[in-house]
């Protein structure tokens, strides 16, 4: 995950962006993105899992919950957001939004925001982007932080 696209062009500037406005670009962008997002937090949940030694006996549960997370995270495509959502057991929790529009008036497009609740974000500022290089530093496992 180097967080840029394989343009070339510097992605903190977003000015390629302006490049992609053709609406095709823009949705295979964020979709590659957004993809890479659910990796980084796929990553960081079996980081967050191994971090204490394990006997034989346990690995089956664990490889059995990471089967569980992996399957249960997934999202839907608003018209301003796009909501990571992790359902397991049942149960199911908004983990992050990230902004699918370029029409905001204060945050940019593929800016990652913690949710407020199950339909909206907290929209004081951004936990990220998704083009950014770094973008993902503050994503969990849990969401954005």
């Amino acid at each position: 995950m180097n967080g840029s696209l394989s343009t070339g062009n510097d992605p903190t500037s977003f000015s390629w962006i302006n490049n992609l406005k053709n609406g095709d670009d823009m949705i295979e962008a964020m979709t590659d993105k957004v993809d890479e997002l659910l990796e980084a937090m796929k990553e960081d949940y079996n980081a967050w899992q191994n971090q204490t030694g394990i006997d034989d006996e346990r690995v089956a549960i664990r490889k059995q919950m990471e089967e569980e997370y992996n399957d249960g995270l997934h999202t839907v495509e608003g018209s301003k957001y796009i909501k990571v959502i992790s359902s397991t057991r049942g149960s199911s929790s908004v983990c992050a939004f990230v902004v699918n529009t370029d029409s905001d008036k204060k945050f940019k497009f593929g800016d990652i925001l913690k949710p407020a609740g199950w339909a909206a974000p907290a929209r004081n500022f951004s936990r990220g982007n998704v083009f950014e290089e770094n973008g993902f530093d503050r994503i969990r496992w849990t969401g954005a932080g």
